[in-house]
């Protein structure tokens, strides 16, 4: 076992967390707890502005829960961190861009993960499933996110058969944005990242804390508390440096030049 489950690399704006526990990485209380940790300083770094989240190695990306540590004494229900399971699926107020990188099996809790980054991308070798069904449980965060990234029916058949899906098929049904070659995945994570690095944060902040409140809202009580600047980071955002920067930027026919105020 690697004496470091996680490793961070940090350029820029930029955090790189690399999942490390050959060799599957898969995730136990203690990892999920650091990854917890390491996402709630990303959130409250202020020149922290996008993460990329991926796994060592070239077969595995994540496969979830260590069952291993669960036969050892790891419980299910025990503390996963204030992030829960991976650490960044529950956090509160995330508003900064994260990107997942899949860069082999993704399965079970991994896949669960995977889809709470904002872009996927996936190497061609790439797999995912949630095979949690034949073991008798229930892929519980998946369930509840999975029908709404993917077709209901292709979701259902994932979380009924447990079948696996190829990084092709994964891009097909939209559940990855891009599928590049093994050797161009963690280049391609980061050329991603400095164009979003590079960006309007105060914007991504109030996109991400939008898309979430209307995730379980009806549209027009959303927009009116968009249009009402009753989210916090919408108004940040319409009181700052940056709203009116983007506005002189285009009447001026130049470049914005975005700095977070």
């Amino acid at each position: 076992m690697s004496d470091t489950p996680i490793r961070v690399r940090r350029e820029g704006g930029i955090v790189e967390v690399m999942i490390n526990r050959p060799k599957a990485n898969a995730i136990d209380l203690a990892t999920s707890r650091i990854m917890s940790n390491i996402f709630r300083e990303f959130r409250d770094d202020p020149t922290a502005r996008v993460a990329i989240i991926t796994g060592s190695g070239e077969k595995f990306f994540c496969p979830g829960w260590d069952l291993k540590a669960a036969a050892d004494g790891d419980a299910v229900d025990g503390d996963y961190g204030v992030g829960g399971f991976g650490g960044m699926q529950e956090l509160p107020r995330l508003n900064k861009p994260i990107i997942c990188a899949v860069n082999g099996i993704c399965c079970g809790g991994g896949l669960e993960i995977a889809i709470s980054a904002d872009i996927i991308l996936a190497a061609e070798h790439a797999t995912f499933a949630l095979p949690e069904i034949r073991s008798g449980t229930v892929a519980d965060a998946a369930s509840i996110k999975l029908p709404k990234r993917i077709p209901y029916h292709i979701a259902m058949e994932m979380l009924l058969t447990g079948r696996w899906l190829t990084a092709a098929e994964a891009n097909r049904w939209g559940l990855v944005n891009e599928v590049v070659p093994a050797e161009r995945l963690a280049a391609r994570a980061w050329e991603v990242a400095k164009l979003l690095d590079s960006g309007p944060s105060l914007v991504y902040a109030a996109i991400k804390e939008v898309v979430r409140e209307a995730e379980g809202a009806k549209f027009q009580d959303t927009l009116n508390k968009i249009t009402k600047r009753q989210l916090e980071t919408v108004d940040v955002l319409y009181g700052s440096e940056d709203h009116l920067e983007g506005s002189r930027a285009f009447a001026e026919k130049r470049d914005p030049v975005w700095k977070g105020k």
